[in-house]
């Protein structure tokens, strides 16, 4: 079996610390058990190579032998084709958990990160933008709540579509917008108490740490 190597910067400012988006492959590749190593290109200065891995300069990308992939969703759909811890092996339950995943990048993170991006450009306030930012998100979160209110995990089994959906609440929730949706706030705590989450975290924080 080919090496796995994960690939995310070097260093980044303690804003972002424990939300780069490495750490959604750090937390499959521990559910899954999957021996992987770490590797590292420069936050400031982003080369060629890099961009021949990662189109937009962003991190992260996996490496599997001779092929190289990007996006976070990509790379957890690659983990899940080899184990079923990650993407169960029924043909219904796994469509389910893809639906899932797709609806976690495309319908919430879609409302989320702009939410999140003027929330950390301080850009929040009494104006039309940031009003329809946050009623967007709003809805969002309106229509997840009783999805979540009665399911423990989105398809069945914890899968890689638990892993993005609630890396996608946990920065909402890190500005306690989650405080008036309780079922989505409990989702977001049972994912985040699972040891590869915690382990995926540690390690991330200490790996930009190591840099400072």
């Amino acid at each position: 079996m080919a090496e796995l190597v994960l690939t995310t910067f070097d260093w980044v400012p303690e804003t972002p610390r424990g939300y780069v988006r490495d750490i959604r492959v750090r937390w499959a590749l521990e559910e899954a058990g999957l021996p992987y190593r770490v590797d590292s290109v420069s936050f400031g200065e982003r080369k060629a190579e890099h961009f021949s891995h990662q189109p937009f300069g962003q991190v992260p990308w996996l490496t599997d032998g001779d092929l190289s992939i990007f996006e976070s969703g990509a790379i957890l759909l690659h983990l899940g084709a080899r184990s079923d811890a990650l993407l169960p092996a029924d043909p219904r339950a796994r469509s389910e958990a893809v639906q899932w995943l797709f609806a976690a990048l495309n319908s919430v993170e879609a409302a989320s990160l702009p939410w999140s991006i003027f929330v950390f450009s301080g850009f929040t306030g009494d104006t039309p933008g940031w009003k329809q930012l946050d009623e967007f998100l709003e809805a969002r979160l309106q229509h997840l709540e009783p999805v979540l209110a009665g399911r423990e995990w989105l398809a069945g089994d914890f899968s890689i579509a638990d892993i993005v959906m609630a890396d996608v609440l946990r920065l909402v929730d890190r500005f306690d917008r989650l405080e008036k949706h309780p079922a989505c706030r409990a989702y977001v705590a049972r994912a985040t108490a699972r040891p590869s989450f915690i382990k995926a975290h540690a390690d991330q924080m200490a790996h930009f740490a190591a840099s400072d």
